[in-house]
């Protein structure tokens, strides 16, 4: 008998909300079964973009905007049924991640008493509009157990990448990037390398008013500035060991435009190479410094997607096989989400979704909170 749950992600980079549909089987193998894409209105999005830095009337714009992208998320999963051509009463639960507006974990200036993360989506709301149970709030439990609330998703990229074979690096680009290095032992290292998309998506959005760079032909018309790409690269985040998270509030278009000022006019398409190379650089010294024996990559997240960071990767790492998951069982754009609908099943199985050697938690905790249909 198998069980189905979907899963809910909105990313940092607010492209639009992930549901993916899964099915369970009672050997804890995961299929990949059906996915849909929805949109986030432009309004909702500058709402939630708001939210991202601090502003006057916080509270009533929080409130609103919570409940307002769970009626998203919720029509997202309902969406995802019918397209599927099933019942929201055969679907065991929802696993909602949420939108993140901020996420401060604990660091060298910030003990984990005084850390907190924060994701948006009511999931009473969800539950309430698809007759869906709803499993939400992975991140602030293992916040609670001093962990960085991030990445969960190697967890779950052990679960089901994992070789007993051979060492896999899964690498997942999202508005932020991270690294899950699947270890043939059984051991997983996993840690946010820095931006994914964020940076590049914040600039070509302010130059030219477009969401993404489509398979980074802008940035690839440009040329990288060194200058511009050392002073970028001399952020204590890439320098710190795991375990590490980060977000919006390090990453930001407003990083971009502070240091431009340090420097004479650059052309924004050169900007934009820059971004690229600082992208696929960041996360490739990553890669060489966690796994040393040339296990191969496999790419997932939206990043995937984009043409230049891709093949800017595997310029630079060039004794690797670097593929996307699609050759693991499970397209690239849905891991996240399938992710979390795997993490909903963690849960209501009383399992824990955290890897303490990722979060660096005390110890192994149940994630979430569940919210009966």
């Amino acid at each position: 008998m198998s069980s189905k749950y979907i899963g809910l992600m909105s990313g940092t980079s607010l492209d639009g909300i992930d549901a993916a549909l899964i099915d369970v089987d009672e050997g804890n193998n995961v299929q990949f079964v059906s996915s849909v894409s929805a949109a986030i209105p432009a309004e909702l999005k500058a709402d939630i973009l708001q939210l991202c830095s601090t502003s006057d009337g916080e509270i009533e714009l929080l409130g609103r905007t919570d409940r307002e992208i769970a009626r998203v998320f919720a029509n997202a999963a309902l969406q995802l049924c019918n397209a599927a051509k099933l019942d929201p009463k055969d679907i065991t639960a929802i696993g909602s991640h949420g939108q993140t507006v901020r996420h401060r974990p604990p660091d060298s200036t910030r003990h984990h008493t005084q850390a907190f993360t924060l994701q948006i989506g009511d999931p009473n709301t969800i539950a309430e509009i698809s007759g869906i149970t709803t499993v939400a709030d992975f991140r602030r439990r293992d916040i609670a157990a001093a962990g960085q609330g991030a990445p969960l998703v190697p967890a779950f990229h052990a679960a089901v990448f994992a070789s007993q074979t051979e060492d896999r690096v899964i690498l997942n680009i999202g508005g932020m990037a991270n690294i899950s290095l699947l270890q043939k032992s059984g051991d997983v290292i996993g840690f946010d390398t820095g931006p994914g998309n964020v940076l590049m998506d914040s600039w070509i959005n302010t130059s030219l008013n477009q969401d993404f760079d489509r398979d980074g032909n802008w940035a690839a018309s440009g040329t990288s500035n060194d200058a511009l790409l050392q002073h970028l690269l001399n952020t204590d985040f890439y320098r710190q060991t795991g375990p590490k998270s980060t977000g919006r509030e390090q990453f930001n278009l407003q990083t971009i435009l502070d240091t431009l000022e340090k420097f004479p006019p650059i052309a924004p398409k050169d900007v934009q190479a820059t971004l690229l190379e600082l992208t696929a650089r960041s996360i490739c010294d990553a890669i060489e410094k966690a796994s040393a024996n040339r296990a191969p990559v496999f790419l997932c997240g939206g990043g995937s997607a984009n043409l230049a960071l891709r093949k800017r990767i595997a310029e630079l790492l060039p004794k690797r096989s670097v593929a996307d998951t699609q050759q693991l069982g499970i397209p690239p754009d849905w891991v996240e989400a399938v992710a979390f609908a795997w993490l909903a099943k963690q849960t209501l199985s009383n399992l824990p979704g955290n890897i303490p050697a990722v979060t660096g938690a005390k110890g192994p905790r149940i994630l979430g909170a569940i919210y009966p249909a």
